[in-house]
């Protein structure tokens, strides 16, 4: 199969997971780091064995067939609308946007281009998740009640190096965080309905713990514990907390109930992790994770994903409306927060399909 060109811009913190990851499928083409920091592409490129190139050069290659946006969220679309003016496709780091608004301005210029878009956290395509998925579509679950989704923690300012943009508009522990546990959700259960949710920024200020800048303070602009409850379409309602205030907690990361038996989640921040399934009954048991990439850091596959669903003319599974969808519940609970009302969501989307649907001999190949 002909490999899809991939032109990479932003050689920030994360895009080392992607270029390591990257490596494993072999759809993918890698055909330019860029940044507006010459030299962090540089050092990117070298580091990884990449070719190094510049924004204007990826843009008007013709071999560049998706645009992987890998700049802080403010940037986000800005990027990517560039990336569509060009004839690309473009797949974002996490969230698609900072405002729904935005998103929204991307998904319809997409749209109009004939292209594609779509936004990580990929995640949810990890065998843990795609397990637990898998246990919801058997029905070991009986109907479905609800859950819990927690994610509490003192700050990334303890160990970011260059941790501001996380309190700057577009950051917080919602859109931040939030991507990971509402994608994992909606795959689980399908779109939210509505939301209801509170929202409270304790400080003005944090103090940088981390190196090279300890010691220096940043300003908060954003909410930084979020709380309150999804209403999904299929009728399950599901508790969340988003904190950047906690010290710490024992709660798991995902907990979903059904009147039949209930599922601990792994942490969908990551790939991997155990499924326990308790029976109506009985008591939790460890699921064996059986499913293809049970192990391991695969933050790419949403892109290889995309990529043989260009060759292969299907739908992607990390999708734009799946993006959107996702923007837009996140954005409702600070709506609801500052308005004390229920916050109706006006778009939907489908579960992405299982993962076993693109399997060849195990592996992502179709």
């Amino acid at each position: 199969m002909e490999k899809v060109g991939i032109g990479i811009i932003g050689c920030g913190n994360i895009s080392g997971a992607y270029l390591k990851a990257m490596a494993g499928f072999d759809i993918l083409d890698i055909r330019g780091v860029a940044d507006l920091n010459q030299a962090a592409a540089e050092a990117k490129a070298a580091e990884f064995n990449a070719p190094v190139s510049t924004i204007d050069a990826l843009l008007a290659d013709p071999k560049v067939e998706i645009i992987l946006n890998l700049t802080i969220p403010r940037a986000h679309v800005a990027v990517g609308l560039r990336a569509l003016e060009a004839g690309k496709h473009t797949y974002s780091e996490k969230p698609l946007g900072i405002t729904f608004a935005e998103g929204k301005t991307l998904a319809d210029a997409a749209a109009k281009a004939g292209l594609r878009i779509g936004a990580a956290p990929d995640t949810f395509l990890g065998g843990g998740h795609q397990t637990a998925r898998a246990l919801v579509d058997s029905g070991a679950l009986g109907l479905a009640v609800g859950g819990t989704a927690s994610f509490m923690r003192p700050g990334h300012e303890s160990w970011h190096p260059n941790p501001d943009f996380y309190y700057d508009i577009g950051g917080g522990p919602m859109l931040d965080m939030g991507p990971y546990y509402i994608t994992d959700l909606v795959n689980l259960f399908g779109p939210v309905k509505k939301v209801a949710g509170f929202a409270t920024m304790l400080r003005r200020e944090r103090e940088i713990t981390s190196e090279p800048r300890r010691g220096e303070t940043i300003s908060v602009k954003v909410p930084t514990h979020i709380a309150g409850t999804l209403f999904f379409e299929n009728g399950a309602v599901v508790q969340v907390t988003m904190s950047f205030d906690v010290a710490g907690h024992k709660h798991l990361p995902i907990e979903i109930y059904g009147t039949e038996g209930t599922l601990l989640v792994p942490d969908p921040n990551f790939f991997a992790g155990p499924v326990s399934l308790l029976k109506k009954g009985g008591d939790f048991e460890d699921h064996p994770v059986d499913q293809p990439y049970a192990d391991g850091n695969y933050r790419s596959i949403g892109l290889a994903d995309m990529a043989y669903a260009i060759r292969n003319d299907r739908p992607h599974r990390a999708n734009g409306d799946l993006a959107l969808h996702v923007l837009e519940v996140m954005e409702a609970f600070t709506t609801a927060a500052e308005t004390e009302k229920t916050v109706g969501i006006t778009t939907t989307v489908a579960r992405p399909a299982p993962l076993s649907d693109s399997l060849i001999d195990g592996a992502l190949g179709k």
